[in-house]
Formats: structure tokens, sequence, C-alpha cells
């Protein structure tokens, strides 16, 4: 990744924090990397060097800063728009891949030998794909330190690591301290979250209109899955090792996450999922000058800055909502996937009443938990579907595509060849295909023109409201017409 040395040394002079994750800050004369906005005085010139990524400021034997936790800043909003390579795998690494499948995994899922793949990433990122694992290990290690009472073999574990030894000897070299001497600094208060629960902060470059995210969630939730109340998300997920709930509240700068996980190992991956949810590592202020430069749509990004387009933490959970969606409205979508979400509920309380000790109460009904899977979907009997056949049909086709692996829908999915094999499936069509483009994929640059909502805020504006002439003035929003089209929706 290309940096400019004035320009990323102005950004750290004046502590600008929507530079924070772009890069980091390394310090020679101090050994210690920051992030741009760190409050510490402003190294000199001959002492800084810059570093795409906290892996590669660790290759060059420096340590996280404990002022301002560098580890702990907003994502490249590189790896959310780029469709290339190193953004897939940028994407995968963050959701866990390395740690489940290892780098053979990683580089079977991106089509490349695992030479190459670590070529590119060490060109781009000044690490392999291993240590940019090592990074996020070490990070994952110092949340469960910080926030719970666990056993630290426990939490080498939970993190990634191979052994305690390597547990150890990582957080030493990044942080410069033992494992147990940051539990030490933390101090002695219990988390106001409760045993066995975690609670972080996820980081965002402001602004973030954190209004329109939750209004958007809470008119598509769905009962049993998720809800916002009180100004905080609530939902279940369904993660690589097991179920997990999070809680996620906007603050100002960051989103506060509680999360209860069945599994430990599954921390990054969940905080890796409701990043992308909320779309916490786009950079607000260059999709807002791009779209503010039409004047159509100026008066609608001053009055609201830092609109984000919510995202999904379930590829397939996303596509299933997409084709229920196609053609009917946001109630009645929601209203047909509740009643196939009763049926799976319904037989997960049979099964766990018939295992239940005669008299003792159970939650099952309170407990949130994650969508369907594509196999619990080919279980659904024809009277669960309540949609026309065509349409369960659909349902079904994609979720034997997905079972069988002809379909992907992971993060790290090349877009194109996604939406290639999307279309290719019975009873999908542009529409839904380019939905989940936008948000399933993270495709920051989906203009749903043919969309009735998308044309019923294009005329509300004063824009063109044909799909042939309203893609043609869209091109003036490039790379931004996700954020474009969410605009829309919002003016309709």
């Amino acid at each position: 990744m290309e940096m400019d040395f004035e320009r990323c040394y102005r950004a750290v002079d004046s502590r600008d924090q929507r530079f924070d994750g772009w890069f980091y800050t390394g310090v020679t004369s101090t050994g210690i990397y920051c992030r741009p906005s760190c409050p510490a005085i402003t190294p000199k010139r001959q002492n800084v060097r810059f570093f795409p990524s906290a892996a590669a400021a660790q290759g060059a034997g420096l340590r996280a800063c404990r002022r301002c936790r560098p580890d702990a800043a907003p994502g490249s909003p590189l790896w959310d728009v780029r469709a290339d390579v190193v953004g897939r795998a940028m994407r995968l690494i963050a959701d866990g891949v390395v740690d489940r499948d290892g780098v053979p995994g990683l580089a079977s899922r991106l089509g490349y030998t695992e030479r190459h793949l670590h070529r590119m990433l060490s060109a781009e990122m000044g690490a392999g794909p291993l240590a940019l694992a090592r990074a996020q290990r070490a990070q994952t290690a110092r949340i469960l330190i910080e926030t719970t009472e666990l056993a630290m073999a426990e939490i080498a574990f939970a993190a990634g690591f191979g052994s305690v030894r390597q547990f150890n000897d990582t957080l030493r070299e990044v942080y410069a301290s033992a494992p147990s001497d940051l539990r030490t600094a933390r101090g002695r208060q219990q988390s106001p979250a409760g045993a066995g629960t975690i609670a972080l902060r996820l980081a965002y470059r402001p602004p973030l209109h954190a209004r329109a995210l939750l209004d958007f969630l809470a008119v598509r939730a769905l009962p049993g899955v998720e809800e916002v109340r009180d100004g905080t998300y609530h939902r279940g997920l369904r993660l690589p090792h097991g179920t997990g709930q999070v809680a996620l509240t906007p603050a100002d700068g960051h989103v506060a996450a509680t999360l209860r996980l069945a599994d430990l190992r599954d921390l990054a991956p969940a905080v890796a999922r409701c990043r992308r949810l909320l779309d916490l590592d786009a950079d607000p202020a260059a999709i807002d000058a791009t779209l503010a430069a039409d004047p159509a749509l100026a008066p609608v990004v001053t009055a609201e800055p830092g609109i984000r387009v919510p995202r999904a933490v379930d590829g397939f959970e996303q596509a299933v909502r997409a084709i229920i969606g196609q053609q009917v409205s946001v109630t009645s979508a929601r209203t047909t996937l509740t009643r196939l979400l009763a049926h799976r509920v319904d037989h997960e309380v049979d099964e766990a009443d018939e295992d239940q000790t005669p008299g003792q109460p159970h939650d099952q009904r309170s407990e949130l938990r994650g969508f369907l899977s594509a196999e619990d979907l080919l279980s659904v009997p024809d009277s669960g579907f309540g949609m026309p056949v065509g349409r369960r049909e659909a349902l079904r086709g994609l979720a034997r595509a997905v079972v069988d692996g002809s379909v992907d829908l992971a993060p790290g999915v090349d877009r194109e060849e996604a939406v290639r094999r999307l279309l290719a499936l019975p009873g999908i069509g542009p529409w839904t295909a380019n939905y989940l483009a936008m948000r399933a994929f993270g495709d920051p640059d989906v203009l749903l023109s043919s969309d009735l909502a998308v044309r019923r805020g294009a005329a509300a504006l004063g824009l063109p409201d044909t799909p042939p002439t309203l893609d043609r003035y869209a091109e003036r929003w490039r790379p931004w017409r996700s954020y474009a089209t969410i605009r829309l929706w919002r003016a309709a």
C-alpha cells in the first residue's frame, strides 16, 4: 500500500482520528507503534516510520503503544472497498479463517498457492497471512485478559494460539508485558457485563448516523433472532464453533458491544461480523464528500452525515431475506420470515421439552438465536414456508447450492463470481443478486435503480426516476453508489 510520508506525518501531527486504521506510526526512538491520533507528543520526523498494518510494525520489532491502543483502531476501509485478492484475504483473516483452517485453507478459498498469497500480502501489508492472523490473536487475547476471569491457558487456546508458550511469547513481544501483568494493570473491577460475558468497544470513524442504522434494522427485526430496544440492537449469532448473542449500543466514538459466546474461539469472528453489520470500517468523510458534490444530494448529506450501509452477519441469512423480499413490502417479507422461523423455533422447543426434567422451567423462547442454516432450511417441510411454490423452490435451490459449495456467501467471496453464480440459480434475478452484493458482500458501489423505493426517493429529490436515466446520472456517485442507494431509500 502506497503511503506518502508527508501526508501521513501531517495526519499524526494533527492527531487526525480519521486516519486511524489506515496506517500505523512506528517510533524508532521508543520502540513502539501507535495509531495516528495518539495523544502523545508528536515524534521527530527522523524517528518515524509508517506501516500499512499492525503486523508489519510488530515484524519490525515494535510493540503496541499502551496509551492509544493501536490494535483497537477501526479497520482500514480498503478491505471493505477492495474486491481484489488482498482485500478478500483481509476480510477472511478477520473472520478467523487462518485460525480455523490455517494458511492452506485461506489460500484454497482464494484460489492461489500459499507462496503467491504470502508474496501478495507481504508486498501490500508488510506481513504475510500468519503474521496478520497472529496480530489479531494478540488483540483477541488482550480483550479476554481484560474482560474475563478465564485462566491464561483457556485464553491462549480461545484466542487461537497453538500453545501457552506461543501465547506468552507473543503477548510479551507485542505489548512488552506478560499476560498476568496486563490483567493486573486493568485493576480489580469486575466487568459490568457480568460473569461469562465479554464487553468491548468497537471503534469507528466519525460521524456515525446511529439512528438511521437502528431504524433500518428495527423495521426488519425478526422475532427470536433480533430486536432493537432502548437504543440497543440485540441479536443471536451462528458462528463457526457455536452460537452467541450480542448487544450493540452506539455511543460517542465507539459502539459498546456485549457478547455472550458458547465458544470463546468465536470472539474474533463475532467482532468482525458485528463491525461488518454496522459498516464500522467505512470512511464517511470520503463518502459524504463525493455524494455532497451533487447539488441534489448535498442537502440530505448535510442534514444526515455519516449514513452507513447496514450489512449482514451471515450471507445465507441475507440471501434468504432477499429472495423472500422480492417484489413485496418490508412488512410482508418480515411476516413470511417470521412464519418460517416459527416452524424451526417450535421444533427446537419440542426437542428441549423432551429432554427437560419434569417441572423445571426453560427459557428457550426468551433466547435470541441465529438465523436458519442452509441445512436447517432444507429440513423445513412445505407447510413451513407459507409462500408460492416458485419462491419456496428458489430458497431450496439456494440452500442446496450453499451446502454443496457451488455458491459461496462468505465475506471474502469474489463478488463478481458470486453474483454470476447467484444469477444462474432459478428464482434469483438482478435485483436480488445486486442487493446481496451490497449488503452481504459489502460492495460499496451498487445502485438498485429498478427498486421502487429507490425510484421514489430519486423523484422526491428531483432526480431522474427511471432505471436507465438514473443509472446514467449516478455515474457521478461512483464508487459510493451503495451509500447513495441508502440515502434514496431514506428520501422515499
